[in-house]
This record gives C-alpha cells, sequence and structure tokens, in this order.
C-alpha cells in the first residue's frame, strides 16, 4: 500500500501556464488558426503533461498486460482461458497485431504477466508480475482480496517505473489480454459509471444474441452478490475486476506521477482508466484516448473519463492496437508544434483584419 500511497501523492496537475504558451505557437505558425484541429489541442495537452515547450516522443512504449478470470466458466467468450497463454506466446514470437503495429510506429512491446492461469518462462520483453493464477468467478464472489487489487495496482506502478530506470520513457500506451476479460470490465464501468449492465454489455470476442444475454445476466449477478461501492476503486476492482485492470490502473498512476502522456486503447484499459481516475481524479488530464471500441459501453466509460477519442475505426481487438495508432497521432502533433515554421521564420505575410 506505500508504493501507491507514494504514487497518489506524488501527481501533480497539468501545467495549464505552459499551454497556453503553446497555443500561442501554435497561433503563430504557417497555416491558419485552429486549421490542424484536434492535432493542435492534442499538441498542446502533450505539452502540459510533459511540461517541456518542446516535448520529444521518442521512447515510446506500449504495455500489454495479460490476466486470466475465473467468470471464464460461464461461458462468457467464445475462446477458451488457455488462449491467454498462446496469445502471450504469440506475442513474444512477434506474431500478433500488436506486435506489427508497435513495429511500424517503432513502439517498443512489454508484455506483463499479472495473472495467466499457468506459469510462463521468463524472457525478454516479458515481466512476470503475478499476482494469481486467474481471478476468481465473480458471478459466485469477489474477484479477488483487496489486498490482491493493492498488490495488481502497485505491480503496474513497478512495470513502468522499471522500464522508466531501465530505457527512459517518453509515452506509453497500455493493452490488455485476457480471455472473458470485457466482463469484469463491463461491470466495472456499470458501477461506477451508474449505467445499465445492458447499455455496457457487448458481444466481446463475437457472442450471438443469446450469448451476450447470458454474459448480461453472469454481470448482473455478479453485482448483486459482491456489491461493490462505486466510490471505492480498489473495493471494485476486488469485487468485479482482473488483475490486468489493477495492472493498467497502475501503469496510469505511475505515468501520471512522472508526467508521461497515457494513450489508452479499449474497452478494458478505459476500465484501468476508471480505476486510475478514482484513484486520483488528476490523472484524467493525462488520458489520451486513442479510438472509439466497438465494444458496446467504450463510448459511455470515455464519455464519464471526459474524453474524445481520436479515431473511430470499429476496432475491437484490445492488446494495445489502437493505443498504437494512438501514438503515432500524438507523436506527430508535437512534431507539427517542434518543427512547423512560424509566419516570421518563414517570412512569410500573416492574414489582414
Amino acid at each position: 500500500m506505500e508504493t501507491l500511497k507514494r504514487t497518489l501523492e506524488e501527481i501533480k496537475p497539468i501545467d495549464t501556464q505552459l499551454m497556453e504558451e503553446a497555443q500561442e505557437r501554435l497561433n503563430n505558425l504557417t497555416k491558419p488558426k485552429g486549421s490542424l484541429g484536434r492535432l493542435e489541442e492534442l499538441a498542446r495537452r502533450i505539452v502540459g503533461i510533459t511540461k517541456r515547450k518542446s516535448p520529444s516522443l521518442n521512447k515510446k512504449v506500449i504495455f500489454t498486460i495479460a490476466s486470466d478470470h475465473g467468470v471464464t466458466e460461464e461461458k462468457v467468450s467464445l475462446f477458451p482461458q488457455e488462449v491467454t497463454a498462446q496469445m502471450v506466446e504469440n506475442f513474444l514470437r512477434g506474431g500478433a497485431a500488436i506486435n506489427v503495429l508497435a513495429r511500424g510506429v517503432g513502439a517498443k512491446v512489454i508484455v506483463v504477466d499479472m495473472g495467466v492461469a499457468r506459469d510462463l518462462t521468463p524472457r525478454p520483453n516479458l515481466v512476470i508480475k503475478k499476482v494469481g493464477y486467474g481471478t476468481e468467478n465473480i458471478a459466485k464472489g469477489p474477484a479477488m482480496s483487496r489486498e490482491e487489487a493493492i498488490e495488481a495496482v502497485e505491480a503496474g506502478i513497478d512495470v513502468f517505473e522499471e522500464e522508466l530506470k531501465r530505457q527512459g520513457i517518453d509515452i506509453i500506451g497500455i493493452g490488455d489480454m485476457g480471455i472473458g476479460n470485457t466482463t469484469p470490465s463491463s461491470a466495472i464501468v456499470s458501477c461506477i459509471t451508474g449505467s445499465r449492465v445492458e447499455d455496457v454489455t457487448g458481444r466481446g470476442t463475437g457472442m450471438d444474441d443469446e450469448g451476450v444475454r447470458n454474459k448480461i445476466r453472469v454481470i448482473k449477478r455478479a453485482l448483486r452478490i459482491n456489491r461493490p461501492d462505486p466510490e471505492d476503486p480498489l473495493d471494485v476492482l476486488a469485487k468485479v475486476g482482473g488483475y490486468e485492470i489493477g495492472g493498467l490502473a497502475g501503469c496510469i498512476l505511475a505515468a501520471a506521477k512522472h508526467r508521461v502522456p497515457v494513450v489508452i486503447d479499449g474497452f478494458i484499459s478505459t476500465a484501468g482508466a476508471l480505476i486510475a481516475t478514482k484513484l486520483s481524479s488528476l490523472t484524467k488530464d493525462y488520458l489520451i484516448a486513442a479510438h472509439r471500441s466497438a465494444e458496446k459501453g467504450h463510448q459511455i466509460a470515455l464519455e464519464h473519463l471526459g474524453q474524445i477519442p481520436l479515431l473511430d475505426l470499429n476496432m475491437r481487438l484490445g492488446e494495445g492496437t489502437g493505443a498504437a495508432l494512438g501514438i503515432v497521432l500524438a507523436e506527430l502533433s508535437v512534431k507539427i508544434l517542434t518543427e512547423m515554421a512560424t509566419f516570421e521564420e518563414a517570412e512569410i505575410s500573416r492574414e489582414e483584419g
């Protein structure tokens, strides 16, 4: 608990004064004011987050955190639980979508085992922070103990801190792997936002209508049995969450502490962001929503966080795939700020009037 407490104490507001100065420069670049739209807003926010007038985003890291879920025994996913470990192996071989996209954007992928149901062999780019061998079935009782919830969040903090010390980090993306994890994510979103379960529960890996109805029943039962307190994020995480969701929250908190922008991926990453922002409301300003997932409920979660996604590509894979695309836009936005010429530098006449 000391690691979490210390991290929360060290998170500070973003620098609004530097954001105003960045806006002045953006207004003086060789283009009509505001003509690059949300890229300008993104650049301004990154200045405020990093507290640097000319931020560099060269060191790009995507944390893909994996864990299993006991609720899979309720038939809430089309895929068997062993696929989680199999996909981790695929990540480590470089054959998954996140690997392809990360290579394309020049980002390092760090895979974290926070609760895969079997032991994995330590290798480069695999960090083992196992809290347990999958959570308990939330339809029958709590996913984990409160102590395990704290351990998961602190493991996420540690993963960030260790990579920061090892090679440095300028921007992170966060992603997930865990068969069945849209179920706890829907439970978290319903609990924290106060939304109906039906409005935040989607098809996950491609469930049919009956599968979705079963999933809704399972989530309602989990919320009824466990009665998570929406004002206590650690209680929500412990009662109906997942180890990787706690780890994602921890990564966000550590990044905010160190003034590093966080590009959140899809539905599961956003559930982690809901936990993080409940622990520290200041973290909201450090978040960049990469895209709007096709998973039902993602928009509700984003709205609760006050986030407008950069992209809407009908994606619903997870892994950090959307975050990789968001990192590209973040990097280009600061290049516009730092590399474009002003009217004065280019000796171009300004608009009249």
